[in-house]
């Protein structure tokens, strides 16, 4: 028998030892009323958009002004298409969401504890990568986020890759479930989910591109690039040459070769886009 939301709140409370506030509810029922999917809810709670409270037994418990907040991200997702770092920005400016988000904590702290293993000052790294001092202490501190160009610059200066901001400690199994995808903000409205990780010989990502959002400066490394576009436009310049990519439209190109791109359509844009080695 299907569980009404009353229902669910009295269980909910009950589970909480009956001091939990009866406004709550479980993700299944926000989900029905935000119009999403549980695990839409959770990629979205894994930046840090949402933080709910727990039960005793890990159920997550969400608020009305958690149910508020999400939908206005789905607002946001389907009216003007932007993905979730770019709804997290938004949010930040409207003053509704939390400051950080999950995947930037890991980057800003990743960034701090290389800085501080070679023993170098925030002016040292700041110079060395051509970005303000300011930035790469907003960097640490997780206040901002950088563009794939950045990251790659600051991954270079250590001499490390990007996926090491991912933080990948433990094997990948064959199957990642999206729930599972490691996901990195990379800049105002681009966000990358690490699709596969651990000894392998390829680097698989699922590249969402808000509109108008892009890599930052060019960047170069070794190795070769494929990418497929599953949705919206990209527009991506390498060497002097710059194309224009639609949907089911695949391109290729050696990571040598200084490239950038950005999205110039009006929804968001989504790319398979897999780097061999993983050098990233």
């Amino acid at each position: 028998m299907a569980t009404s939301a009353g229902e669910s709140r009295k269980q909910h409370s009950e589970d909480m030892g009956g001091t939990g506030p009866s406004a709550y509810l479980k993700i299944g029922d926000v989900a029905r009323l935000v119009g999403v999917s549980p695990s839409a809810i959770r990629s979205w709670e894994s930046l840090g958009l949402t933080r709910p409270q727990r039960t005793p037994s890990r159920y997550r418990l969400y608020s009305e002004a958690d149910v508020k907040l999400l939908k206005r991200a789905r607002f946001l997702r389907k009216v003007r298409g932007l993905n979730a770092p770019a709804i997290l920005q938004v949010l930040k400016r409207e003053g509704r969401a939390h400051a950080t988000s999950n995947g930037a904590g890991s980057i800003g702290r990743r960034l701090r504890q290389l800085r501080l293993e070679r023993g170098l000052s925030l002016a040292k790294v700041a110079e060395a990568v051509g970005i303000s001092v300011g930035f790469v202490s907003a960097l640490e501190r997780s206040q901002m986020s950088a563009s794939v160009g950045t990251l790659r610059k600051l991954a270079r200066f250590y001499r490390t890759n990007i996926l090491d901001f991912f933080n990948p400690q433990e094997p990948s199994s064959r199957l990642v479930p999206p729930p599972l995808r490691k996901v990195l903000p990379a800049g105002a409205g681009v966000q990358m989910e690490l699709l596969a990780w651990g000894n392998t010989q390829m680097e698989p990502h699922l590249f969402l591109i808000a509109p108008a959002a892009s890599s930052g400066d060019s960047y170069t490394h070794e190795g070769e690039e494929f990418l497929y576009v599953l949705r919206g436009e990209l527009q991506i310049s390498v060497g002097k040459q710059e194309y224009r990519l639609q949907a089911g439209d695949s391109f290729y190109f050696e990571s040598s070769e200084p490239h950038h791109w950005v999205n110039p359509g009006r929804v968001e844009t989504s790319v398979l886009w897999v780097n061999t080695p993983p050098t990233f």
